[in-house]
């Protein structure tokens, strides 16, 4: 960094000039100032990366323009010269914002050392801070896509109650962008120069999900060869995104439950809990109450966790979304892809819309990419994309829907479309799911829902499905 500019004040005309030459020897371009007054017309006027200033001048000392510096320009690092008699002045100076302090006579190595490492650590400190604001661009709430009038009464409950330290309960389809709403609420707290860290309930293996949450102790059981700290704790002071909470076994529940109460963690095999100050976000795609019901999930536990509940649209519900949707994933396909001439026809738009998008804004995001990739010409027709985009979709009149005068269940409904569903096809599950424009894990659900025994058959080597 020896470009860098620096500002030398001194009222002895000597040391400033000494000073002045050793700095451009060094490769750093100088400019000097007589007194304090004149030092700060200097960083008025263009400032500097680096003050190195006197202690002891007449008027204005160095320790009142170091209180202005630090006022105004605090950005600017300070680097005081102090006699060796006056160290205690320069040890006041640090406590007061300086940087550090060299003293008379002055080891000109020393300066060269001392004016390196105040520069490279005020470098790291601005590289930080460009981190920072990068990320508050990338997670913050307006970094969501959409201004439809659902997703923006979530986004306004959202940043709402990120400034507090409340629990928050998500409950969204997959691929709707649960962790992307989490991250938003953490970078818009008071946590957010914390730790956020996450852990998927439901993709960790039941018999390890309590080390990788709670840690171990050296020794707690085979294979513990050391310390290991958990999720909760390398969250400590930040935030904990636990997603798919439904999918924590009860045991497990029990003891989170003791951490919201009680914030205290219990990690595998340890004598003793230890305090942790951690605030909690968990999301899910299942129905927890109807989870509470069937004994599968701790009603204690879900209104510790649901303090503030969040739903989160699926992509079908937000079709206003999607044109906008489509133009960002479409911009980032073609930067990635390496495909900046490829054009994406307004006319096509109304493809997108129409379709319902079982897997919600991932599944959007993998179909644009998909058809970026796969497109031979410079503009995207109609026969290029998937062929569930080119379908016509029959009018829902078509159905010829009888409503009955005594009211219908429509619970019983969906069951009887998913048994036809499945009968039109022979139970086979991909078949069913894509005829009713869902995905096939949102098919299985259902049938889970509605006791749809599946059981093993022939078609497509999937399962196929009878009514209990």
């Amino acid at each position: 960094m020896t470009s860098a500019r620096i500002l030398v004040v001194d009222d002895d005309h000597n040391l400033r000039w000494v000073l002045e030459t050793q700095l451009q020897q060094m490769g750093y371009q100088t400019e000097t100032a007589p007194d304090g007054p004149a030092a700060l017309a200097c960083i008025d006027k263009n400032p500097p990366a680096l003050v190195l200033t006197d202690l002891k001048m007449p008027g204005m000392s160095g320790l009142e323009l170091l209180d202005r510096i630090r006022r105004d320009y605090p950005e600017i690092p300070v680097l005081i010269i102090t006699a060796f008699g006056t160290i205690q002045s320069a040890v006041q100076a640090i406590r007061a914002g300086a940087y550090d302090y060299l003293t008379k006579p002055i080891d000109y190595d020393e300066l060269g050392l001392a004016v390196s490492r105040v520069l490279e650590h005020f470098r790291l400190v601005q590289e930080v801070r460009t981190l920072r604001a990068n990320l508050d661009r990338k997670y913050g709430f307006e970094n969501i896509i959409g201004h439809s009038e659902i997703l923006l009464s979530v986004l306004d409950t959202a940043a709402r109650a990120a400034q507090s330290n409340s629990t928050i309960l998500i409950h969204a389809e997959t691929g709707t962008g649960k962790e992307l709403l989490a991250r938003a609420i953490h970078f818009n707290s008071r946590r957010r120069n914390k730790p956020f860290v996450t852990i998927n309930c439901g993709a960790i293996p039941r018999d390890l999900l309590e080390s990788e949450l709670f840690g171990h102790v050296k020794g707690s059981f085979t294979g513990a060869l050391a310390h290991k700290p958990g999720k909760v704790e390398i969250a400590d002071g930040g935030t904990l995104f636990l997603d798919e909470i439904g999918e924590m076994p009860g045991d497990l529940q029990v003891k989170l439950l003791r951490l919201l109460q009680q914030g205290e963690l219990e990690k595998v095999g340890a004598a003793a809990p230890v305090k942790v100050d951690v605030r909690f976000v968990a999301a899910t795609h299942r129905d927890l109450r109807a989870m509470i019901e069937d004994g599968a999930f701790r009603e204690d536990l879900y209104y510790r966790l649901a303090v503030i509940p969040l739903e989160l649209p699926p992509l079908r519900d937000r079709a206003a979304d999607i044109p906008e949707l489509v133009q960002h994933f479409f911009l980032k396909a073609k930067q990635e892809q390496g495909r900046p001439e490829l054009v994406l026809p307004s006319s096509l738009l109304p493809r997108f819309q129409d379709y319902r998008w079982p897997g919600n804004i991932r599944e959007l995001e993998n179909v644009i990419e998909r058809v970026v990739v796969l497109t031979r010409g410079d503009e995207i027709a109609l026969a290029d994309l998937p062929d569930f985009l080119r379908r016509e979709r029959p009018a829902l009149d078509m159905l010829q829907l009888e409503l009955p005068h005594q009211g219908i269940s429509l619970e019983n409904v969906e069951k009887e479309l998913l048994v036809r569903a499945l009968d039109k096809f022979h139970g086979n599950q991909t078949h069913a799911a894509r005829y009713l424009d869902i995905s096939r894990k949102a098919l299985i659900y259902r049938m889970d829902k509605h006791g749809i025994r599946r059981k093993p058959g022939d078609g497509d080597n999937e399962e196929d499905a009878s009514t209990v």
